[in-house]
């Protein structure tokens, strides 16, 4: 983690999918359907005052360390995030099939 982290353990309700999640200070991402909400600057900062939601758009890395790639639908900012062992495989696995140039369409 970097030096910008702020670990902030949280629950929340999916904006997306209405998933209720139990975060545990590391969750970014509703584990059922892998959006994410843009509310952080540097991780756990909760400073962004955009507050879009980000879609997850692909799949990046080799088994044992994917990341998805979130963009906010919003700003267009982009952010990546590891998978999670509590993430949705079938998900995941949709992901990896999204070509990087079809990604944001």
């Amino acid at each position: 983690m970097g030096l910008n982290f702020q670990r902030n353990i949280e629950n929340f309700i999916c904006e997306k999918c209405g998933f209720e999640v139990e975060g545990s200070g590391y969750t970014n991402h509703c584990p059922k359907c892998l959006w994410s909400k843009h509310v952080d600057i540097h991780p756990g900062d909760r400073l962004s005052h955009c507050g879009g939601l980000m879609k997850p758009s692909r799949i990046e890395g080799k088994t044992g360390e994917w990341v998805i790639v979130h963009q906010c639908e919003r700003c267009g900012h982009n952010k990546r995030n590891k998978v999670d062992v509590s993430d949705d495989f079938d998900q995941v696995i949709k992901l990896t099939s999204v070509p990087a140039n079809e990604a944001n369409s």
